[in-house]
């Protein structure tokens, strides 16, 4: 059986597209950059590291596959991880505001004897942001638990000025990656 070892309700969904029934993992997996660590690298090992801790929850289960994801939004090479607090929030996106960066979203599937891993980098250019535009998304709290301050499939996808890459990656699960990754389990996805 599947298990997705996120509590994520966006990877719920966006998962949900391709595999109807799957298990939900809660694990709890510290998601700090190493000094020095490229932001592709450190994305990479937070999604290997909630997939082994996930795996780890369900060793006894006989064909248990675990699911492990993380995104990340990358400005300059700075990690825009989930916000503090309003305030955090507000930096976040002023930083963001009028220029391009990168959401790197890292997949990894792995069962008792295997391991594959697929990243998905998508450009995300935002338009300039005025501090009344900040302001009334901050008030929609649609940013608390998003890196990056935002959550593309809400109100700040007005925000979006460019998308070269992948939607869903952005959301927190990009659905093509994930697919090819399931399809190499023996997982047949639905058609999305």
């Amino acid at each position: 059986m599947l298990h997705l070892a996120s509590r994520s309700p966006r990877r719920s969904e966006l998962l949900a597209r391709l595999v109807p029934v799957f298990g939900v993992l809660s694990p709890d997996v510290p998601e700090e950059r190493a000094p020095g660590e490229p932001a592709a690298d450190y994305v990479r090992r937070v999604a290997r590291e909630k997939a082994g801790a996930g795996l780890l929850a369900v060793v006894g289960a006989p064909g248990a596959v675990v699911l492990g994801a993380d995104t990340e939004v990358v400005l300059d090479d700075e990690v825009f991880g989930k916000p503090n607090d309003a305030e955090d929030a507000a930096r976040m996106l002023r930083r963001l505001s009028g220029r391009t960066h990168l959401a790197i979203s890292a997949v990894c599937l792995v069962s008792a004897g295997r391991e594959l891993q697929a990243m998905s980098v998508t450009e995300v250019s935002f338009a300039t942001l005025d501090e009344d535009d900040i302001a009334a998304y901050l008030a929609s709290g649609e940013w608390a638990g998003k890196a990056g301050a935002y959550g593309i499939q809400g109100r700040a996808e007005a925000f979006v000025t460019r998308l070269c890459g992948s939607y869903s990656g952005v959301m927190g699960l990009p659905l093509h990656e994930t697919a090819q990754l399931l399809r190499q389990f023996g997982i047949r996805p639905l058609p999305t």
